[in-house]
């Protein structure tokens, strides 16, 4: 089983990553595969609604970095996404990235069919409920099955390593990773 893991941010290694890696390490001590990839110095460009990713299964341009990330999504059971919350929302290159793979998955199918999804959200002070919940509506108008936590999946800090101080918050991303690990070894068959 693997995860692949998409920070969002425009931060390689900001407070979106240390959510995300928190998460991560619970699905690592499951024994569950992990991948991160960072958005930060990729080009990821919005859709141009030309539909001509029908019956390809990918989008058919290739000047960005999009058809990788793509097709990493397609081959992992589970995906994690994180974004900072700007202007109470997902940072453009995670809106860019959904946007062009939810018209992909419109125009073929069950792409994402039954796999695992889970968001999170670092934010400075208000509009992570908005964040979260545009990255789940990805994962749910896909037929992803979303897993919960103790309590909504962000935590704050405005500064690049300011999370580490919301205990809550960390405490709630373990917790997450290990009901995404629960659920990812129900999706695959497996017992404990």
């Amino acid at each position: 089983m693997k995860v692949l893991a998409v920070n969002g941010s425009a931060r390689k290694d900001g407070n979106t990553a240390v959510l995300i890696h928190r998460v991560l390490e619970e699905l690592q001590k499951e024994g569950i595969e992990t991948e991160l990839i960072q958005l930060a110095g990729q080009s990821i460009e919005p859709c141009r609604a030309c539909w001509a990713c029908g019956g390809q299964k990918n989008c058919v341009h290739k000047k960005d970095s999009f058809r990788d990330i793509f097709e990493k999504m397609k081959e992992a059971d589970g995906i994690l996404l994180g974004s900072p919350v700007y202007s109470a929302n997902i940072s453009a290159k995670m809106q860019a990235l959904l946007e062009r793979a939810a018209v992909v998955c419109d125009m073929n199918p069950g792409l994402l069919t039954h796999k695992a999804g889970a968001a999170v959200t670092a934010a400075r002070r208000g509009g992570a409920l908005h964040a979260a919940d545009a990255m789940n509506h990805f994962f749910l108008n896909h037929e992803m099955i979303v897993p919960g936590s103790s309590y909504w999946n962000m935590a704050y800090g405005q500064l690049p390593g300011d999370v580490e101080k919301d205990t809550e918050g960390l405490s709630n991303m373990a917790n997450l990773g290990k009901n995404m690990a629960y659920l990812l070894k129900r999706l695959n068959g497996c017992e404990g």
